[in-house]
This record gives C-alpha cells, structure tokens and sequence, in this order.
C-alpha cells in the first residue's frame, strides 16, 4: 500500500476514535464511529483475497448496521427528552438499542458471530488494530453511558461472552480465531465490572492491549497463523517460542504473568458487591479460556512436530522485521503482576 495513503488512513483511524472520545453529543460520537469503520475498511481488504474481501464485507455490514442503530436511538432519545447529550438517556429502550449495537461493535456475545470469521480473513497486523484500537471508542461510549444502562443487563452480557469466549475457542486450530474468541471473553470481563468499577474496566483493557499485541506481533515475527505451524517454531527461534506460551498463559489469566492481575480484581471488586456467584461463574469460565491457551502451549513447547508435517516449514532466514515493539509488549505482558499494589491505590 501507498504509505501516503496508509498514512491518511492511520491518522483517520486516530481522528475518528479521538472524536468518539471526546464527543458528549451523539451525533458527534457517531461520526467518529463511522470515520473508524471507513478507515479501516481499506486496510482489511488491501490483500485482494477473496478471503480478505469476505471479512471486509462482513466487517462493513455489522458496523454499519450497529452505527444505523445508534444513529436511530439517539435520534429516538433526542425527540423524547430534547437534548443529544449522552448524560441525559432517559428512555429505556433507546438505552438498550444503544447498548446492543455498542456490543456488536466490540463483539460481546450474542452478538459476537462475526468476530471469529472477520479476524480469519485478515493479516496479523490488520487482526491486531481490529482487536485493540477497533475496541477503545465503542467501550469509551459504554463507559461514558455505562449508568443509564440496565445492571442485569450488562452483566448479563458479560456472563454470556465469558462463557462464549471460553468455549467457542476450545476446537479451533487457527489461531486468528482463537485470539478472537480470546478478545470475546474479555471484553466480558471487561462489562461485567463496568458498573461497579469502572477503573477496573479500563485497567483490563490496558492489559488486554497489551497482551494481545505481544500474541499477534509474535505469531507475525514467526510467520504462524495455525496450531500445526506452532509445534515447529521451537526449532526456529526456541527464546520466542518460550515468551510466546508464557504470554499466552498470561492471556488466561495465569499467576504470576500480568494476566492475573485484572482478573483478580474484578474477582475482588464482585464478591465485595456481594456477587459470589457471579464471581465463581466468572472464574470457572476463565478455567475453560486457560484451557484452550494451555493447548497451544502444550502444542508449542512440549511437542516435536511428525517428520511429515503437513504445514510447510517457513524458511529459516534472520528476520527483518522489527521486533523493539514485540520486545516492550511481551515484557509488560509478563512481568507487571507485582505494581498490583500500586494499581489498587489508584483504582480502588
């Protein structure tokens, strides 16, 4: 792609989630939703396969259709109590339209079937701003908005992608849609704290970019995108193969690696809400999610692959690729469990 033109579309990327941010009107935060979308659109489908294309079309249809949502919502909210200010949601079922097409735009379950097969069809590189940037303005409105919302709702919503996320990821193979059901039950755990901690929200999220960027700029670095291809890339670059499974183990929530520090507190913060239950649910889903990450491990570290390998063995030349990016993220994706005490005086 022209790098002018990859310019353009990054900045516009950056202008439409700055202008959700900060956005108080509706109108505003739609734009910038929909300067998202288009921005990214041309990036998802700049391969020409008919793959690429599929997930482009895929990708365009819901947004577009969780954007036509808000805009209706907001309009409906804006006739009844006649202001577009998103303090001032007053009706219930405006708020509870706006709410689902928010969660179609991150992807949280029921409404998430588009996720696993949209982040099939893309490079690893597009697969990682869809996860992480694509995420920020859609959950800075249900954090903004996050009071007018229905409780049982949202943490019904939450419930329902933990579960989803865990066990939607169990029988895959490909590893793009492992991340995106990885990405499902977190944005899970994310909800389900909203609106008791909000602070917390935003604390899982930080450490789900950056565990979710190490996990993508790794599979990037060592050409892999199925689970087959892991068991051969101990050969090629054992020391990334090692900080490979402990991210992964990090994504599931696995003490002492980063993973465990959002978790945990989310764990805290419901059972001193007097939630137990919704705590224990909660923690056995994220045992199913720890299963599917310790899978691949297993897969990475503790198989030889069969002299007859069925993936083809990427070349095993030094790499030109940039690695102080994968280098800083992998670090903060493992090593940042013991500021957890700093965190809670500032979070809670």
């Amino acid at each position: 792609m022209n790098p002018y033109v990859l310019a353009t579309l990054l900045s516009s990327l950056g202008l439409g989630t700055t202008l959700t941010f900060a956005s108080s009107h509706w109108l505003l935060a739609w734009m910038g939703l929909e300067i998202n979308t288009l921005a990214i659109v041309p990036l998802m489908a700049q391969h020409h396969h008919p793959r690429a294309v599929e997930a482009t079309t895929k990708y365009f249809l819901t947004q577009a259709t969780a954007a036509a949502v808000i805009l209706f919502a907001s309009t409906t909210n804006a006739w009844i109590t006649g202001t577009w200010d998103m303090t001032s949601m007053s009706n219930p079922i405006a708020t509870a339209m706006i709410l689902a097409a928010l969660a179609l735009k991150i992807g949280l379950a029921p409404m998430h079937f588009w996720m696993p097969e949209v982040l099939q069809g893309l490079d690893l590189l597009t697969g990682l701003i869809l996860s992480t940037w694509q995420k920020l303005a859609p959950l800075a409105l249900i954090i903004q908005t996050a009071q007018a919302f229905d409780p049982l709702l949202l943490t019904a919503l939450g419930l329902t992608s933990t579960l989803v996320g865990g066990w939607g990821g169990l029988n895959q193979t490909q590893l793009r849609k492992v991340l995106a059901y990885s990405s499902i039950a977190h944005m899970g755990w994310m909800v389900i704290v909203l609106q008791y901690a909000p602070q917390l929200t935003l604390l899982a999220l930080l450490m789900y970019i950056l565990m979710t960027s190490a996990a993508f700029l790794t599979l990037k670095l060592s050409y892999t995108t199925k689970v087959g291809t892991l068991a051969t890339t101990w050969s090629k670059s054992p020391l990334l193969t090692a900080t490979a499974a402990l991210v992964l183990l990090s994504l599931g929530g696995l003490p002492p690696l980063t993973g465990f520090m959002p978790k945990w507190l989310i764990l805290q913060e419901l059972a001193k809400q007097g939630l137990p239950l919704t705590a224990t649910v909660m923690a056995l889903a994220a045992l199913i999610s720890l299963y599917f990450y310790l899978r691949l491990c297993y897969a990475m570290t503790l198989t030889i692959s069969p002299n007859t390998v069925t993936s083809t063995t990427p070349w095993r030349t030094q790499t030109t690729q940039a690695s102080a990016l994968l280098a800083l993220s992998t670090v903060m994706a493992l090593g940042l469990l013991p500021l957890t005490p700093a965190v809670m005086t500032l979070v809670v």
